[in-house]
C-alpha cells in the first residue's frame, strides 16, 4: 500500500452508491471530490458528520465539489441511515475495505486497551484531475465540513 498524500494521484474506485449508481473517480471527472471515509452508520460523530456535509451541500456544489462518504456498511444500511437523517450526501459501500485500503483509512485502532482494525475517519480532497490536494486524517467531527469547505474554495 502506498502512502496516498496530497500531490499524488487519487487511488482509483468502483463503489456502489445508495442511489444505486456504480461510482469511479472518473464519474467526477472536471469537478472536485471531498471523499470521506468513515466508521460506520447511524453511530454518533458519523452522523453528526453526514448532517455537516448533507447542511453544506449547495455550498460544496457552488464551489465545484461533490461529497461522497465511504464505509463498510451496505448500500441498503446506508440507505436506512439517509433516510432516517434526511441526508442529501452520496453514501457508497466498500463491503471489502478494498477502497478503504487503497486510501490507508484501514488502521489499528485502540479503545480500552484492545487493539483492533478499523476504519479511520479521514477525508481526502480530489481536484478535477485526481489528483489529492488535501489530507485529513483522525478527523475530529466539530468544525471539519467548514475546513474542508473553505479548502475546496481555495482551489
Amino acid at each position: 500500500m502506498s502512502i496516498v498524500e496530497a500531490g499524488s494521484k487519487a487511488p482509483k474506485f468502483r463503489l456502489e452508491a445508495d442511489n444505486g449508481e456504480t461510482l469511479t473517480l472518473t464519474s467526477f471527472k472536471g469537478q472536485k471530490l471531498v471523499l470521506y471515509f468513515y466508521p460506520k452508520d447511524d453511530t454518533p460523530g458519523c452522523t453528526k458528520q453526514a448532517i455537516g456535509f448533507t447542511e453544506r451541500l449547495a455550498d460544496f456544489e457552488k464551489a465545484g465539489a461533490a461529497v461522497l462518504g465511504v464505509s463498510k456498511d451496505t448500500v441498503e444500511k446506508h440507505k436506512k441511515f439517509r433516510d432516517k437523517h434526511n441526508l442529501e450526501v452520496l453514501l457508497a459501500s466498500d463491503p471489502e475495505g478494498d477502497v478503504i485500503e487503497s486510501y490507508g483509512s484501514w488502521v489499528e485502532k485502540n479503545m480500552y486497551g484492545k487493539k483492533y482494525m478499523g476504519i479511520e475517519r479521514s477525508t481526502f480532497l480530489i481536484d478535477e484531475k485526481g489528483t489529492i490536494q488535501e489530507v485529513w486524517r483522525k478527523v475530529r467531527v466539530p468544525g471539519h465540513v467548514d475546513k474542508v469547505l473553505e479548502r475546496v474554495k481555495e482551489l
